[in-house]
């Protein structure tokens, strides 16, 4: 059975799409990345909770603040990206559900009220929503470089606070010359559905 959504489509967003190891120099505008959070920004969560930070890191200096907390294999390439992203899970995200989920407010205090709980629900929400962004960066016409090579605690005393956890780094751009890796195996669909 086929997909719905066009092959051209398929292959923009996950057959030929890879993760970016070089980029041309061409800008990513603020206005780019309004498009791709207004169209990611609809992908589901537990509660319709959005935990989800995005921190650009554009300026030079900040840029290289950021370097220096990454894995050597991590930092020529996050030094000479049109665009750097600081994905990151806000631990208070509680505070907005009464906004984003109206026809169930109790929520926040029924299931947020302790911090643990939050950072859990943060944490995999967050992750999600970064996922949802690294497909958009896609639908964009942009390719993504995420990295979780880096000193996260660093990244997060460096950039954030106590409330923020920082989940993972994104370099955003037009691919380059040799940008990408030999696309590795993936499993088969065999092994990894089961029907009980």
């Amino acid at each position: 059975m086929s997909l719905v959504l066009d092959p051209t489509a398929q292959d923009l967003l996950f057959r030929e799409a890879r993760t970016a190891n070089t980029f041309t120099d061409e800008p990513v505008t603020d206005e780019q990345v309004q498009a791709i959070y207004d169209l990611v920004k609809f992908g589901p969560t537990a509660f319709n909770q959005s935990p989800l930070r995005i921190t650009l890191v554009r300026s030079p200096e900040a840029r290289e603040r950021l370097v220096q907390h990454l894995a050597e294999g991590n930092r020529a390439k996050t030094a000479a990206a049109p665009l750097v992203a600081i994905l990151s899970a806000d631990n208070e995200f509680h505070e907005e559900l009464p906004a984003l989920l109206p026809h169930f407010p109790a929520a926040k205090d029924m299931f947020f009220s302790e911090r643990p709980v939050r950072e859990g629900s943060a944490a995999m929400n967050a992750a999600l929503q970064a996922a949802y962004f690294i497909i958009g960066v896609r639908a964009a016409g942009l390719a993504a470089g995420p990295m979780t090579g880096a000193d996260l605690a660093g990244v997060q005393k460096e950039f954030l606070d106590d409330d923020h956890t920082p989940l993972m780094i994104v370099n955003i751009g037009k691919p380059g010359e040799d940008a990408w890796f030999p696309r590795s195996p993936r499993l088969e669909a065999d092994q990894v559905i089961t029907t009980v």
